[in-house]
């Protein structure tokens, strides 16, 4: 298989499989991906959540107010622009959070045992540093 080939399969394989794990989520993609933006790097607005999502504003606000009216995010007015809301995950939102993790992770742990043999699992675990360097390289974090 050439280089090409191999990232197409590569960027094929890794969509299939977090469509697939996104499919076990309660909550919407966009709903967790606000909710994992603002418990990983604290209080954001809707304009910085759509940039870092790279949705539009829009899309970004429909999900937020879902979130605001399930009480898993508050908003307070923003420090230095009183035009702006900054947005603050909720203990409540933070639970929810962990536990559609832990769900994604268990579900993810039974594919692998139910699919994979031991020696694939271990090959899969050598695999998982190569992949973090590659988002890194990537993403530039």
């Amino acid at each position: 298989m050439d280089d090409e080939a191999l990232a197409e399969e590569l960027r094929q394989t890794i969509g299939e499989l977090v469509r697939a794990v996104r499919a076990a989520d309660t909550m919407s993609p966009g709903e967790a991906a606000i909710l994992g933006h603002l418990d990983r790097g604290g209080p954001h607005t809707t304009a910085d959540l759509a940039q870092l999502r790279g949705v539009t504003h829009q899309a970004a606000a429909k999900s937020v107010k879902e979130l605001l009216g399930d009480g898993l995010v508050r908003a307070e007015p923003h420090p230095t622009d009183g035009r702006k809301l900054l947005l603050h995950i909720t203990e409540t939102g933070r639970a929810r959070l962990t536990r559609e993790r832990a769900q994604r992770a268990d579900w993810l742990n039974t594919a692998i045992r139910t699919a994979l043999d031991p020696a694939e699992q271990q090959q899969l675990r050598r695999c998982v540093p190569l992949l973090a360097r590659l988002t890194s390289a990537i993403t530039g974090r």
